[in-house]
């Protein structure tokens, strides 16, 4: 999905008349919705239920279905929900001009840096774009192209050098030389659609004054690669997309993502920049969002960025995440944050540890077991789970493909194996890795970035 440098007048900017559901009520109606679901899934399970309960006693059963089945279906049933009541609010100004810094830090990114800041200069935002580049401690030619790109692309490039290593430590040498009200950062190997810095900034413009943050909607560049990269591609487009969408629409995006979000300055200087973590990303959300501010997304703010094409770089991002996911909840309890939604989307982060245990050490036996013929744990039962993760999946298609993909002037590439192996094997794949990153962080253990 390689973004076009053909600026477009997206159908955001005209208004609409919407019947108005609060915030309160989409949040009560969400979860009624989910708990009719749960109920039924209970009652379809009793048979289940007991079957197992004569193996593994009743009590482990119910950890286990509960994990499987109970808890899945009850978040998707609230997904789904939430989807369905979603409205994006028009912009005020889809043309803002207010001046912004865009931060970059780089290591050793002299294949990547000078196509990044080329889509930079070629935005169709009227305001101006201050670019600081830190480099930190690259031994490549970085600094080269750095140089190259202020020659010959039309874009102001500040190149600032940084010698602790460490993704935070460069972002905050760069925070120090802000000037301007908002300050975008992006990863040194992502390319911005040519209106994205604008949507972003107009977002922002658009927002209530609390709001801090706002997160752009990162998709895949190199999903032709392989097939790891066609499943992730299907990851990007639905999966994480929707639980932006879902946290976005209830004010409290749990990660405005390193790789291309948009902050208020002085919000992050009030929590002191970015933290010594490995996710260093989600921490600083977390403390933005215990400040009693938000945190939006917004959907068309489009970046491309290269994922892992083998399983060892996929391991080790996919169990940072699982790990930063960790550091946050570590240091910001969910009943610490002050917000009722926040309370509640970061608290669901509190049963995902559970789940993906679940996932790793019962459902994947128990389907293997299965092809022997023994269903305890996995069995007809379970595809109930299947329909409304596919309807889920199907809402955020249409939404992406209808209003983000076309407004974007984008398509959908044809990846149909991706889909089916995303649907079918993902999260075989994803719940050790994210077990292996919970691990990680338990005992401590060296991190690992790349």
């Amino acid at each position: 999905m390689q973004p076009s440098l053909t600026p477009i007048e997206p159908a955001a900017r005209r208004g609409r008349k919407k019947l108005y559901i609060s915030i309160n009520k989409k949040f009560v109606l969400s979860h009624l919705v989910s708990a009719v679901w749960l109920a039924f899934s209970i009652y379809l399970s009793l048979p289940w239920l007991k079957d197992l309960s004569g193996i593994v006693t009743l009590p482990i059963s119910v950890l286990i279905i509960g994990g499987i089945a109970y808890v899945p279906g009850y978040m998707n049933a609230f997904l789904v929900m939430s989807l369905l009541l979603d409205r994006q609010p028009s912009f005020k100004n889809p043309d803002p001009d207010k001046e912004v810094t865009l931060l970059v830090a780089a290591f050793n990114e002299e294949n990547t840096i000078f196509q990044t800041l080329s889509y930079v200069a070629s935005q169709d935002y009227k305001g101006k774009i201050k670019a600081i580049v830190i480099d930190n401690r690259s031994s490549d030619k970085t600094h080269c192209e750095l140089v190259r790109a202020q020659k010959e692309l039309n874009l102001e490039i500040k190149v600032l050098k940084e010698s602790k290593p460490g993704k935070f430590h460069a972002l905050n040498k760069g925070l120090q030389h802000v000037a301007t009200e908002y300050v975008i950062t992006l990863d040194a190997d992502t390319l911005l659609h040519p209106s994205a810095v604008r949507f972003l900034v107009a977002r922002m413009e658009s927002s209530p004054a609390d709001v801090c943050a706002v997160a752009g909607s990162m998709l895949v560049r190199n999903s032709r690669e392989n097939l790891l990269t066609k499943i992730q591609e299907w990851d990007y487009y639905l999966g994480i997309a929707s639980i932006k969408r879902l946290q976005g629409l209830y004010q409290g995006t749990l990660v405005a993502q390193g790789a291309f979000s948009l902050y208020k300055t002085d919000s992050v200087r009030q929590v002191n920049g970015w933290p010594d973590a490995i996710g260093e990303d989600i921490v600083l959300t977390w403390r933005l969002l215990q400040k009693d501010w938000k945190v939006y997304f917004e959907p068309l703010a489009a970046a491309f960025t290269d994922v892992p094409s083998n399983l060892s770089h996929f391991a080790k991002q996919r169990s940072r995440w699982a790990r930063g996911m960790i550091e946050g909840l570590i240091e910001i309890k969910p009943w610490n944050q002050p917000q009722i939604y926040t309370k509640y989307l970061t608290g669901v982060n509190l049963v995902m540890p559970y789940l993906d245990m679940v996932y790793t050490f019962f459902w994947i036996p128990g389907l293997m077991l299965a092809f022997f013929g023994f269903f305890w744990i996995v069995g007809p039962m379970t595809l109930f789970v299947l329909p409304l993760t596919i309807l889920s999946y199907g809402i955020l298609y249409m939404y992406q493909k209808h209003y983000v993909f076309k407004n974007l002037n984008l398509k959908v590439r044809r990846n149909i194996l991706g889909f089916f192996t995303f649907i079918l094997f993902y999260q075989m794949i994803m719940s050790p890795i994210s077990v292996w990153g919970y691990f990680q962080e338990l005992f401590k253990l060296k991190r690992v970035w790349d």
